[in-house]
């Protein structure tokens, strides 16, 4: 809608307030000029004439150039595409499991708030919905039926989604300015789970276990052996080639496509670790990037995940087992960081494949009873220590009374 008005000199607006308004007025000097806001940006050019009708006519044109790059602004601002171009920038920078996760989760998420929705109408009412939905098990990856979840699986997805996010308010459109102006969901509280459970197997467990393993599989006593000397996850090892094991040299170099963190690492191997893959060698004799654990239908494939899992399941049975809930090839992750909280925090990290020892102090280590005894013995016997050195200071620090010499020899105290 056009107005002209005269009432503070000469102008005339166009446009929709908010999105393409311009305004044509009259300058102090008599020149004329357009106002307009671009990107946000008040901006003013001067005419170069003083010709309103000329100027009316350049403020329409104008207002209609704004609109139409308001209305034809790319979809990238949208749920769908957002998505799709962090997948194809970022997949370098992230291991094999983790682009998997991240391609399942971008899934999720697009048919949860739509592919077409714009992100910034995104409110504290999509983030708290989402964490309902999916601890109850309406939503989750792939075409369901799902099931619920815990509140850390909840806030993994949400660090995900943060982090595209996040990306986007960096990432240039090529057009001058970012993908987003902003993060919609910035400063959301993600759930926490407040006891999580984190089962650490026993030495007892392990035994038991390992007098069933051949009977199960030839290769899941490998990957036992590897689980219990190693501490590494289980899919780094069902995933080891030959060209990663130096049995000479006893060491194992842990790919970064393997490892959840995509950290890329080598370690020394232990006795028990070089008879097992000793083993593997005599009944799995490949060469370079020949799979140690190769799938039994395909020896060109390395061992599933699913196939482990049912294994694993298989030897808690055969091992008569009580059920436990939480038990599983990451619980040797955890004995291995809790065996060797000794262990200087570096050389841990490095062992097991750890970025970050505050992962390894708050997810892993756990302290049991004996340390937590044993502590407290040497606090009891460090307060005694204490109490014996200050009492032999304050006896030795007693004054003795100065004596006293007289004319005749004699001495008193």
């Amino acid at each position: 809608m056009a107005r002209t008005t005269t009432k503070k000199g000469w102008s005339y607006s166009t446009g929709e307030r908010g999105r393409n308004r311009v305004r044509a007025f009259e300058h102090p000097s008599g020149m004329l000029m357009l106002e307009f806001s671009d990107r946000g940006k008040r901006t003013r050019t001067s005419l170069g004439h003083r010709d309103r009708e000329q100027a009316k006519r350049q403020a329409d044109a104008a207002a209609s150039k704004l609109g139409n790059a308001e209305d034809l602004k790319p979809e990238e601002s949208c749920v769908g595409p957002l998505f799709e171009m962090y997948l194809g920038e970022m997949p370098q920078t992230k291991s094999a499991p983790e682009q998997k996760y991240n391609r399942a989760a971008a899934r999720m998420f697009k048919s949860y708030f739509g592919s077409h929705r714009p992100v910034l109408t995104l409110s504290l009412r999509e983030w708290s919905r989402f964490i309902q939905d999916r601890r109850e098990g309406r939503i989750g990856p792939g075409d369901g039926p799902w099931s619920a979840v815990s509140d850390r699986t909840i806030e993994r997805d949400l660090r995900f989604l943060l982090a595209v996010l996040n990306w986007a308010t960096m990432a240039g459109n090529g057009r001058g300015s970012m993908l987003l102006e902003r993060n919609p969901f910035k400063g959301y509280p993600t759930p926490k789970e407040k006891n999580p459970l984190r089962v650490v197997l026993t030495e007892e467990e392990y035994a038991e276990l390992l007098k069933v393993a051949k009977k199960v599989d030839w290769r899941f006593h490998v990957a036992l052996v590897l689980a219990y000397e190693t501490g590494h996850r289980i899919g780094s090892i069902r995933q080891l080639q030959w060209s990663d094991v130096d049995l000479d040299g006893q060491k194992i170099r842990w790919r970064a496509q393997t490892e959840k963190n995509g950290y890329e690492h080598v370690t020394p191997m232990t006795e028990a670790a070089r008879e097992a893959l000793g083993q593997a060698r005599n009944r799995n004799p490949g060469i370079g990037d020949a799979p140690v654990l190769p799938a039994p239908k395909d020896g060109s494939q390395s061992v599933s995940k699913s196939l482990a899992r049912d294994w694993w399941s298989k030897a808690v049975k055969l091992a008569e087992l009580e059920p436990k809930r939480g038990r599983g090839w990451h619980s040797f992750r955890r004995k291995f960081a809790s065996d060797h909280k000794h262990t200087p925090l570096k050389t841990l990290c490095e062992l097991g494949g750890w970025k970050s020892h505050v992962t390894v102090l708050t997810c892993y280590q756990h302290a049991d009873e004996r340390d937590m005894r044993a502590a407290l013995a040497n606090r009891r016997s460090g307060y005694n220590r204490h109490n014996e050195s200050t009492q032999a200071v304050d006896e030795g620090a007693k004054i003795t009374p100065p004596k006293v010499v007289t004319s005749s020899g004699a001495t008193f105290s």
